[in-house]
């Protein structure tokens, strides 16, 4: 709720989306996790107080919501955070990686050593450690439905590359 919306150019926090039809999907997901029963905490449908045009989407933030909810099985790509319980690791594990997709992840931890084992668990394509930022030098690109390929780093470059294999290159042992 603190978070500033608006121009970019001034002194706000976030922007616009980049679309009408990205900030139609936004306000059609915030409505699915209002629908189906997750605890709005903050933000909600609708653009924030004082801008009536664009695309500015309320920061919002879900509590209680489980995997089952549409909130947690979309890539919203959008300033939405749904909140899902746990009671173990492993069961952080298991409904982190309960999902089609896995461009990213993130694990807040006083134990970096048990972050790490976390972070390895996770299927993502990056995971951010304890506010890691980024990286220009790791490769980003994500896991399952969030799609192949790499971007930044040395393995973005293999984007660009033909990759040839030549087989049988190395001549044939002599007969005995």
């Amino acid at each position: 709720s603190t978070v500033t919306v608006g121009d970019p150019n001034g002194n706000s926090q976030l922007g616009p989306v980049v679309s009408e039809i990205q900030f139609n999907k936004i306000q059609k997901l915030i409505q699915a996790g209002i629908d189906e029963g997750a605890t709005l905490v903050s933000g909600g449908v609708g653009r924030p107080e004082g801008l009536d045009k664009g695309y500015y989407v309320k920061p919002t933030v879900f509590a209680n919501v489980t995997n089952e909810m549409t909130i947690a099985k979309e890539e919203i790509f959008g300033p939405v955070l749904s909140i899902l319980g746990y009671d173990t690791l492993e069961q952080a594990i298991e409904v982190g990686n309960d999902t089609e997709y896995g461009l990213a992840a993130y694990v807040q931890a006083e134990d970096l050593s048990k972050a790490r084992d976390v972070a390895k668990k996770l299927r993502a394509g990056q995971v951010s450690i304890n506010g890691g930022g980024g990286d220009m030098m790791a490769p980003f690109g994500g896991y399952k439905m969030s799609g192949n390929g790499r971007e930044w780093g040395d393995f973005g470059f293999h984007e660009f590359l033909e990759t040839k294999a030549i087989l049988g290159y190395a001549p044939k042992p002599a007969a005995e």
